[in-house]
């Protein structure tokens, strides 16, 4: 009999008899129960309008020393509450947010004297649940394993990508839930009449969770393991894990529009966060990736003090926020060896004084860059030195890099680089920087108690584009209802020379490393590149293509436009990778973008999250009749029109294309 099936049914045998609580969402429409199963120990039910949705499932970890955590425990207090507050944010896809749930604390202790607190919280949009241990007695605990299960009810189709320890940069999976083995989080299914996502919440001091298939449908918690394989080490006998979360929602959408990771996450950290602001930003990247650019120092050289300066000069005469530098600084002549990079060195070809000057003359901001290639004793060794130079040069955003291996053989995900990313951004806090990480540990909502950790790669992103087949159309919608549940992404959007026709009319065309091949391009329309601005959500937005593909381009002008900083967002239709539409308002302003696979669509936008009672001009960039990602991606239109809340717009995408829409209020005359 299989692990879950055999859990069910001691369920049934056993649940009658034993002390049995349950805690439902406030709209009442979740209700999650817990009892102590005489075989299996701890043990949860999910329902959701009142039809199953998780069958009974395993709770406990288990430890090196063999300490019964799971084992022989008797309950000893159930405590509810609830809570319904509002709370802002500095910046976010919505500012206001409301955290409204009912709570379960369930208090449990056993012969051994262990205690532990299950901690369940039902939000309408889903639940969240916690171990918080405390084991008398011992100086050290090593977890060897938890024992979490999640038994869905029924079979339907999922979204993820198959689980890794090292890397999110896979492509997603479109599967029938039984047929997944493993999975990374935020893993999305459909089953039971719902729209869902596994993942974590407030990922602090402990590895990350993947997904492993016990029985078809009931997956089990994986956790990235140190080299000697123990998962979790502390000091001490007592540890608060994080979040285990399920969001839930009746249509797909809802899933985006949830807002459930950030309530379960603490407060705000910070005595002030009046200095993080969002912004938007090109920079000097996408030609070391299309090979006519080097990161170091060369005759390829692409950070150097004359085109630093022509950047700032391009953003500050297009209402550009600030500018980013991959390859300013020694070490990358290292790549592939010893990884040992200078942070507060720069090449002789770029005058760091002379850019910083320059910049803080036009007002434009400069976006740092620390690539570690792995190598985080090198980087911790120097970030208060790293980090008070950059301030000195007016410097107070960072992206960080962790392309390579890690020391003493540890994974990326482990609880060893947790640590080590929690540490870069509560440092950067004191010095009033704010971070862009890319080979990042996944979201879990850290934004909410240190909101200068803004955005992180975390997927497959553009630069995929420049030397592999590519992202496919699908890529795009995935995305937002699988790893941007988690939080923002830097993916880098915006690519306007979609088949790279300057690039391979440089004069390093020979020493292009990307790939030569026909399929090695942007495999979306243009007017799907303008939409992915709104559609992938980062407070940090890029324009990622060489600025001369943008220089007297009209298309541009959505760019320009554009805003970083959003007051409020909604996604008002999509499907999970057939298709998305999402709005988001800053100020008085609106922006709009949809995007579809590599189906062609046509959707109706009803406009009633427009203020009611003005007029807007609506600027809309869309695929033109004959556009097509594969057969003619550049081709676009623009159009205006006035519109008002009670207008419904027809949108229409092309195979593999997008519309975007900025709305601008018309000032009433007099």
């Amino acid at each position: 009999m299989s692990f879950c099936l055999m859990l069910s049914t001691m369920w049934m045998v056993s649940c009658s008899s034993l002390s049995d609580t349950r805690v439902t969402s406030p709209d009442g429409r979740i209700s999650l129960s817990f009892t102590l199963d005489e075989h299996a120990g701890p043990v949860y039910q999910v329902d959701v309008e009142e039809h199953p949705f998780l069958l009974p499932s395993r709770l406990g970890f288990s430890d090196a020393e063999g300490h019964p955590l799971s084992e022989g425990f008797r309950i000893r207090d159930v405590d509810f509450s609830a809570v319904d507050e509002n709370w802002t944010q500095p910046w976010g896809e919505n500012k206001e947010l409301r955290n409204c749930y009912n709570e379960m604390a369930v208090t449990l202790d056993n012969e051994a004297g262990i205690r532990l607190l299950l901690r369940f919280r039902l939000f309408d949009d889903g639940l969240g649940f916690r171990y918080e241990y405390d084991v008398p007695g011992v100086d050290s605990l090593l977890l060897t394993d938890e024992l979490t299960t999640f038994a869905l009810a029924e079979d339907g189709p999922s979204w993820s990508i198959p689980a890794h320890y090292d890397t999110y940069e896979l492509l997603y999976r479109s599967m029938p839930v039984a047929e997944v083995e493993t999975a990374n989080t935020p893993m999305t299914f459909q089953v039971a009449g719902q729209y869902a996502s596994i993942h974590e919440a407030a990922l602090t001091d402990f590895p990350e969770m993947t997904l492993q298939r016990v029985t078809p449908g009931c997956f089990k918690a994986e956790l990235a393991p140190w080299p000697d394989g123990i998962k979790a080490r502390f000091a001490g006998g007592r540890f608060v894990t994080p979040w285990r979360t399920l969001q839930l929602a009746k249509e797909a959408v809802g899933l985006i529009n949830s807002s459930l990771l950030l309530n379960l996450n603490e407060p705000c950290a910070l005595s002030s966060a009046d200095w993080i602001r969002p912004m938007k930003y090109v920079g000097i990247w996408w030609g070391m990736h299309l090979g006519i650019e080097g990161w170091a120092m060369g005759d390829r050289h692409g950070a150097t003090t004359a085109n630093a300066l022509r950047h700032i000069d391009f953003a500050a005469a297009n209402q550009i926020e600030a500018v980013m530098f991959e390859g300013w600084n020694k070490g990358w002549e290292n790549w592939g060896g010893n990884q040992v990079f200078d942070y507060t060195q720069p090449y002789e070809d770029f005058d760091m004084e002379k850019i910083a000057a320059y910049a803080a003359e036009k007002g434009v901001q400069i976006i740092g860059h620390h690539e570690t290639g792995g190598n985080i004793f090198n980087y911790e060794q120097q970030l208060d030195k790293a980090f008070e130079w950059y301030v000195a040069h007016g410097v107070h955003s960072v992206k960080t890099g962790y392309a390579g291996g890690l020391p003493l053989g540890c994974n990326h995900h482990g609880q060893f680089n947790v640590r080590h990313y929690r540490k870069v951004v509560q440092k950067a806090a004191e010095y009033h920087l704010t971070i862009d990480a890319h080979e990042p540990i996944k979201d879990t909502g850290i934004r909410r108690t240190y909101p200068n950790m803004m955005t992180r790669e975390g997927a497959r992103g553009m630069e995929w584009n420049a030397w592999s087949e590519g992202n496919p159309p699908s890529h795009h919608v995935l995305l937002p209802f699988t790893r941007l549940l988690a939080g923002p992404m830097d993916y880098t959007p915006g690519i306007f020379d979609i088949l790279y026709e300057r690039a391979k009319k440089s004069p390093l065309r020979k020493q292009w490393n990307m790939r030569d091949s026909k399929d090695c391009r942007v495999n979306t329309t243009l007017a799907k590149q303008i939409a992915l601005w709104v559609i992938l959500y980062s407070p940090l937005q890029m324009a990622s293509d060489l600025i001369e593909n943008y220089e007297g381009h009209p298309a541009f002008q959505f760019f320009r436009d554009f805003d970083a900083d959003c007051d409020w967002s909604k996604a008002v239709a999509g499907e999970p990778g057939e298709y998305v539409a999402i709005v988001r308002r800053t100020g008085e302003k609106y922006f709009f973008g949809a995007a579809t696979n590599e189906e062609a669509r046509s959707m109706a936008l009803n406009l009633d999250f427009l203020q009611p009672g003005k007029t807007y001009r609506a600027v809309v960039y869309a695929d033109a009749p004959d556009a097509d990602w594969e057969t003619n991606p550049t081709a676009y239109a623009i159009r205006e029109q006035s519109v008002t809340s009670t207008d419904v717009l027809d949108i229409r995408m092309a195979r593999g294309g997008g519309q975007a829409i900025t709305f601008l209020p018309v000032a009433e005359t007099e």
